[in-house]
């Protein structure tokens, strides 16, 4: 199998020790809890400042799987620099609890996210933003109210994804920057043809290159937590109707690059005995996941080589195989 083929084809898994280029440094932690997330946030946050941004995915009405909001609520309250931010999103591209803004103000409300400020961004209108180097897109549509920040700290729950094959932060921006009718429009549809019409890896492609147009707009200052809790293959979009979680917990990961975080979640579930992960790869590797993450290299979004810091031991290097060797396995349950 050519190198090529295994780069443009999104259900073809390349390990760690088979890619090259460049690595950055992800910091991990064992401890998936409010303190998990600001120990992790603390190693990355060197360049949020100004007026910050939360990127999370705030979830359909009672969805189980989300980062809670009493976590986001305890860590905004603890960590210096988040006292003031805001969470934002945007209105969805289906039709659900969340695709007017006066239903996304409801589920907000159900789901507890009224502790602080929701900017549903689109809610006013739309704005462009380029894209520099794709092959889809020259601009991408997000939310106008996203360009009155000036950091994005993008908080992901790291999951499987009905189309996508797995959520992670290049997901969170990707879909969930686009503004809810023509963004996500653009990346879901071919023009003239009706929704959901692209295949798996232009998808792929086209999340990215609209991430790609959010995180050149904030530069800098824009870094990334990925919590592993709750995986199921399903995305929080899908609420109640979610499939049951069968993954371990991982844990919490930080990097202020998003092709390494990535990168790296994706590694720790293929380092997963065959049970516990098997439903979650199943997924990954059936809707051509893998895309995502050469195409965020291929276009210098950055690298999907890594070095990985355990910050429960002293800031020792870890591989995937010992970040979850200790892994507690879910008991499967059928809905």
């Amino acid at each position: 199998m050519s190198e090529v083929k295994a780069a443009v084809d999104g259900s073809i898994y390349v390990p760690l020790e088979e890619r090259t280029g460049n690595e950055s440094i992800v910091y991990f932690t064992r401890d998936i809890s409010p303190a998990g997330i600001r120990k992790a946030y603390e190693k990355v946050n060197g360049n949020i400042c100004g007026k910050v941004a939360i990127k999370l995915h705030t979830g359909e009405k009672n969805g189980p799987n989300i980062v809670p909001s009493a976590w986001v609520k305890e860590l905004m309250e603890t960590t210096e620099g988040l006292e003031d931010a805001t969470i934002i999103e945007t209105n969805t591209y289906y039709e659900g609890d969340r695709y007017t803004t006066e239903q996304h103000r409801d589920t907000l409300r159900v789901n507890g996210w009224d502790f602080c400020p929701v900017d549903i961004t689109d809610e006013n209108g739309t704005a462009d933003l380029p894209v520099e180097g794709g092959k889809w897109f020259d601009h991408m549509t997000v939310g106008m109210n996203m360009l009155n920040y000036d950091s994005l700290f993008t908080l992901t729950h790291f999951k499987g994804h009905t189309m996508g094959g797995f959520g992670g932060s290049n997901k969170n921006i990707g879909i969930g920057c686009a503004d809810g009718r023509i963004g996500k429009k653009m990346i879901h549809s071919r023009e003239g043809e009706g929704q959901w019409s692209v295949d798996q890896e232009e998808l792929m492609e086209k999340i990215s290159e609209s991430t790609k147009a959010t995180i050149d707009y904030f530069g800098r200052h824009v870094t990334y937590v990925n919590v592993m809790r709750n995986m199921s293959v399903s995305c929080d979009c899908e609420g109640v109707a979610a499939a049951p979680v069968v993954t371990p917990n991982v844990g919490i990961l930080a990097s202020t690059d998003i092709c390494a975080i990535d990168s790296a979640c994706v590694d720790l579930v293929h380092a997963m005995t065959e049970e516990q992960h098997k439903d979650l790869w199943e997924r990954m590797q059936s809707r051509h996941g893998f895309r995502q993450l050469s195409y965020m290299k291929e276009i210098g979004m950055g690298n999907d080589r890594y070095i990985l810091i355990d910050l429960d031991n002293g800031g020792a290097v870890l591989t995937a195989k010992e970040a979850v060797k200790d892994v507690k396995p879910f008991k499967r349950v059928e809905l």
